[in-house]
């Protein structure tokens, strides 16, 4: 007898075993999907992880319903690479599928049953059940589970399916059951007959009647004549509104044209000019050969970069390299919104061979991207994170660019991993290379790289010879001190804005803070508005009029007057980009200032529409939040100011000093990319602050080896390792009992200095759930193995207890 370890898209620890029916037996492999009960009544498609001969001791297992695929839908490459994901973050196959998989290649309980053709029933030797489900697919052909229930017992469904599926009466309706649909498209042509008939002005007699038929059967001809491979999209007949669908009937109707279906691709494919590649400089070169070097070695690489140092034309090369060698690239990006010149670089090249995959596609559009890669079509993949999934066949190369970026691990995401450190583990997997690319790269990846870990490949030089921007810090103190100010900018930072705009040169302001006031303060009595969500104050966003938290999305209309006393001497404290671009356009009233900011830029096209503006030289300030940082690369660009740079700075969070480092380097690349005259204004109250002063001096070493050594003497990662276990419910008192319980389980099995808490999260209630936390910081190397063996143990132990299983229960490891 066979069996199955099989995966189903359920929040449920590891594989489930099914059986394997005989007649299934030959046909299985593990990659398939299949259709499995599960539970009282429902059906889902599992992913068949395992086949063996093990039979379970405890239970008698259920068997396979049906084999979907006839070929493995999921390599072994990306099984071995799920079951590394879920063992090293401790998070859940099920989670991992669910992730993974478009939606409409997981079939659920509206699976479709259908009579076999050609099918005699017989009724004598089945029971009422199954009686009853024969009598009800003769009327209706087609029924779905959920009908099911209305006359057989919610226990008896998936006996009598399987019952009748075993007596091959029935059949699970594949084509129903597949949520997916290509999309086609109407084209025309003329008649075949019509072409084959050499008198065609009889023809043209006929249509004198329709001046409009005859001139649509003109245009049609001489379409197809000038370009027969060329089909004739029916849609584009009728675009400038000459032509209606009534002259195409007419022309129908007298059997002179018809129309046929295609399917096509819901994503349009670039089909411009290909870009040929640009000739390396020589330190270039020396980078792309220390890379190939590395590659034959069997290592991996960090080639750090300063901002416009050409990282880009090295990834080109390596791709290049790769697709003639017949191999796939799989090029990971933070965001695809905020890269469209990278993008665009690639479209250019590669044209049709390249293929993009993010959250933003349609559920259809992924699947076809899905299909395309399955079937080798795509040479070239640019995605996020969930592009790491996709079943590729011969992957190459893996280059990671903007590696850095904490995009490439969302807070909130559900499976929790980092998609950087993953993209080495999935690239050895394949045995392809793997590119990590930054200006800033993570602590962690440098520090790994300086230990040889994986290559370290540094450009220090711009391309084309362009200088470094230069770093100056304007203490804002004694600016006020000196009353040298108006509003959130110093006068002297007011003069170099000036300054750039007069030169026909355009400026960035970065203010990393959404909304226009972080709170509203009544003068009388201190009331704030807080979320009824969350402990958080609500944002005051004046573009919307309306107050925001930006964690569960609540809004609430701006008060006119207090809520608790009345009085009507509202304050608004602290400063958003909204009030900063609102300043910068006083200041600057005869120029184009603009904001880029999530809240601006939600509308569908307005980011593309600002980038045009300042590519165009249409915009001469552009305000906003770190999304001025990512992906914008313009000739004229040649002033940066953070007119609150110690916001950056005083975060709860050990990796601030990181982070600002990191944006306010990855912004002032924006600066001087051609002129090699850029410069960046740091307003601070503490210009001699350590951070600050090292990213004047422009030497990134220096910097890591200033934060590598506070991570030492606080024992942070890289030289621990972090797991943090989030504890979340409605009641406060439950969550904090199970917090409780659970650190005693981990102080039972780990050093009492490994655990940290549990303690109220820094944000106590979200989204109307109340949350605790424990830290451990566990050292690295085959202890850590031990120990987090130990914590998964704790885990285990804690999930056993019945009275805290409606505990969410969040694990970040590496967080």
């Amino acid at each position: 007898m066979q069996y199955a370890q099989i995966v189903l898209p359920l929040n449920l620890k590891g594989s489930f075993t099914y059986k394997v029916p005989e007649e299934l037996m030959s046909d299985i492999k593990t990659g398939m999907r299949v259709l499995v009960p599960f539970g009282g009544k429902k059906i889902y498609t599992g992913i068949v992880f395992e086949l063996h001969d093990n039979a379970p001791e405890n239970f008698s297992a259920k068997e396979v319903i049906s084999i979907l695929d006839d070929q493995p839908i999921l390599p072994e490459e990306q099984i071995d690479f799920w079951n590394w994901l879920s063992d090293y973050y401790l998070c859940k196959l099920g989670e991992i599928y669910r992730f993974a998989f478009p939606s409409s290649l997981k079939l659920e309980s509206e699976t479709y049953l259908k009579l076999k053709p050609n099918t005699t029933v017989d009724f004598e030797n089945l029971d009422v059940n199954e009686m009853y489900l024969i009598q009800a697919l003769e009327v209706r052909q087609l029924i779905n589970l959920t009908d099911i229930e209305a006359f057989i017992p919610k226990k008896d469904i998936i006996k009598t399916i399987n019952s009748l599926i075993d007596l091959q009466y029935i059949e699970i309706d594949e084509k129903i059951a597949e949520k997916y649909k290509a999309k086609e498209v109407a084209y025309v042509k003329i008649n075949d007959e019509v072409l084959g008939n050499q008198n065609l002005t009889e023809i043209l007699v006929r249509l004198n009647r329709s001046s409009k038929q005859k001139d649509l059967f003109l245009a049609i001809l001489e379409k197809q004549t000038e370009h027969p491979e060329v089909p004739i999209r029916k849609a584009e007949l009728f675009e400038d509104g000459y032509f209606g669908s009534s002259h195409f009937k007419g022309l129908a109707g007298k059997g002179l044209v018809e129309e046929y279906l295609m399917q096509k691709d819901r994503i349009e494919s670039y089909e411009g000019e290909i870009e040929e590649l640009e000739e390396l400089t020589e330190q270039q070169k020396e980078a792309k050969n220390e890379i190939d070097e590395a590659f034959e070695e069997g290592k991996n690489v960090l080639l750090h970069g300063v901002t416009s140092s050409g990282k880009t034309h090295i990834y080109l090369e390596k791709i290049d390299e790769c697709i003639q060698e017949g191999k796939n690239v799989l090029f990971l990006l933070p965001e695809i919104s905020l890269t469209k010149q990278i993008t665009q670089r690639l479209e250019k090249k590669y044209g049709r061979q390249l293929g993009f995959y993010h959250q933003k596609l349609t559920d259809f559009e992924r699947v076809e991207v899905w299909r395309r890669i399955k079937h080798n079509d795509i040479k070239i993949l640019i995605g996020t994170r969930n592009a790491m999934f996709l079943p590729y066949r011969n992957l190459g190369l893996i280059v990671v660019d903007e590696e850095h970026d904490s995009a490439y691990r969302p807070r909130e995401a559900s499976p929790n991993f980092n998609a950087k450190d993953a993209a080495l583990v999935l690239g050895n997997m394949y045995g392809a290379g793997v590119i990590l690319g930054s200006a800033t790269p993570s602590v962690e990846s440098y520090y790994n790289a300086r230990k040889d870990k994986i290559k370290y490949v540094f450009l220090n030089e711009r391309f084309g010879n362009v200088n470094l921007p230069e770093y100056e810090l304007i203490n804002f103190k004694e600016a006020q001190e000196s009353k040298k100010v108006s509003g959130n900018f110093s006068l002297h930072l007011i003069d170099e804005i000036k300054k750039t705009l007069d030169e026909k040169n355009q400026a960035i302001v970065l203010h990393n803070r959404r909304g226009y006031a972080n709170v509203i303060e009544c003068e009388s009595c201190g009331y704030v508005n807080y979320c009824s969500n969350c402990d958080v104050v609500m944002t005051y966003h004046k573009a919307a009029n309306e107050m925001k938290c930006h964690y569960c999305g609540q809004r609430a209309s701006k008060p006119r007057s207090c809520p608790k006393c009345q009085s009507e001497k509202l304050n608004e404290r602290g400063v958003g980009v909204e009030q900063i671009h609102e300043e910068v356009s006083k200041l600057f009233p005869d120029h184009v200032v603009d904001r880029m900011d999530v809240d601006s830029m939600c509308k569908k096209f307005a980011y593309e529409k600002l980038y045009e503006k300042i590519e165009d030289g249409e915009t001469d300030i552009v305000v906003g939040t770190q999304m001025i940082s990512k992906g914008l690369d313009f000739d004229h660009i040649e002033l940066v100011t953070i007119p609150k740079a110690d916001s950056l700075l005083y975060v709860q969070d050990f990796r601030a000093e990181e982070r600002a480092y990191q944006l306010i380097t990855q912004v002032s690349g924006r600066a001087g990319r051609v002129s090699g005259k850029g410069r960046i204004l740091i307003q601070t109250y503490n210009p001699d602050h350590s951070v600050f002063q090292l990213i004047k001096m422009n030497n990134p070493a220096k910097i890591y080896k200033y934060i590598l050594t506070e991570r030492q003497k606080f024992h942070y990662p890289p030289f621990t390792k972090l797991i943090m276990i989030e504890l979340k419910h409605r009641k406060e008192d439950k969550v904090n009992r199970a917090s409780q319980f659970l650190g005693s389980i981990l102080r039972k099995y780990l050093p009492e200095e490994c655990v940290l808490g549990p303690e109220r999260a820094p944000i106590a209630r979200l989204n109307n759930l109340y949350q605790f936390q424990i830290m451990l910081k566990l050292p690295r190397g085959k202890k850590y193995d031990e120990f987090k063996k130990m914590v998964l143990l704790s885990l285990n132990e804690f999930d056993e207890i019945t009275a805290y299983q409606s505990i969410k229960k969040d694990v970040l490891v590496d967080f």
